[in-house]
């Protein structure tokens, strides 16, 4: 309960200080559309796999993504700082690093954090890592 609290409190300032001219409100529930699966093909051992993943707010709020949460150290990600607006689109960014990728079938997951419905979106970044 106390996590939900820190999120609420933490993202009403975040949302408080945006630059932009959209009302925004923790509140408000919007919907999104994106791509569940970056197919990266075959990768060689070492390569790094950059995913990208184009998300268009299709709700009638402004669609703030708080968070995108990695499965693994082996994977970074960038998610847009503003919100997106109804109708516009923004994306986000992983990278996964596949010097330790064991040869084979990869697959890595990372969520995103918003305010959509549903709250919690997992997508996946898929690759077949040959050696090197």
């Amino acid at each position: 309960m106390k996590r939900i609290v820190f999120f609420v409190v933490l993202t009403s300032l975040g949302l408080s200080s945006c630059s932009s001219d959209m009302e925004v409100s923790p509140g408000n529930r919007t919907t999104m559309e994106v791509d569940d699966v970056f197919d990266a093909g075959e990768v060689i051992q070492g390569e790094f796999v950059t995913a990208k993943f184009k998300v268009t707010n299709t709700g009638d709020y402004p669609l703030v993504i708080a968070d995108v949460k990695v499965g693994c150290k082996c994977t970074l990600a960038e998610k847009p700082e503003e919100p997106i607006a109804p109708g516009k689109s923004g994306m986000i960014m992983a990278q996964v690093d596949t010097d330790n990728a064991q040869v084979g079938p990869l697959e890595k997951t990372i969520s995103i954090v918003s305010n959509a419905d549903p709250a919690v979106k997992p997508l996946k970044i898929k690759a077949i890592v040959k050696r090197k």
